[in-house]
């Protein structure tokens, strides 16, 4: 199942708004994934935006983890911000 919304927010204020949210629910960025700019640099002829946050709270992340250690897999948690077809969308 995908949950996606669509924003009419260009997408450097989506990203910025994410970025801003995730801090003020407790979440720390532990990276950022610029994956379209990566294919760029690769030679890759890709047109859409695309950047993949990794985020986690600590208490949360311990929370789960101690009662399924098998969920690390699902840790951090990744939230992406990306365009299609000139549209904004946030998954």
């Amino acid at each position: 199942m995908y949950a996606i919304v669509e924003t009419p927010k260009p997408f450097v204020q989506a990203v910025a708004d994410l970025e801003s949210a995730v801090k003020n629910h407790g979440f720390g960025v532990l990276h950022i994934h610029n994956l379209g700019t990566t294919l760029r640099n690769k030679g890759i002829g890709f047109a859409e935006e695309c950047k993949i946050f990794e985020v986690c709270n600590p208490q949360q992340a311990a929370n789960v983890l101690s009662c399924d250690m098998r969920l690390n897999r699902a840790l951090p948690c990744r939230i992406s911000v990306y365009t299609e077809q000139g549209q904004t969308k946030s998954a």
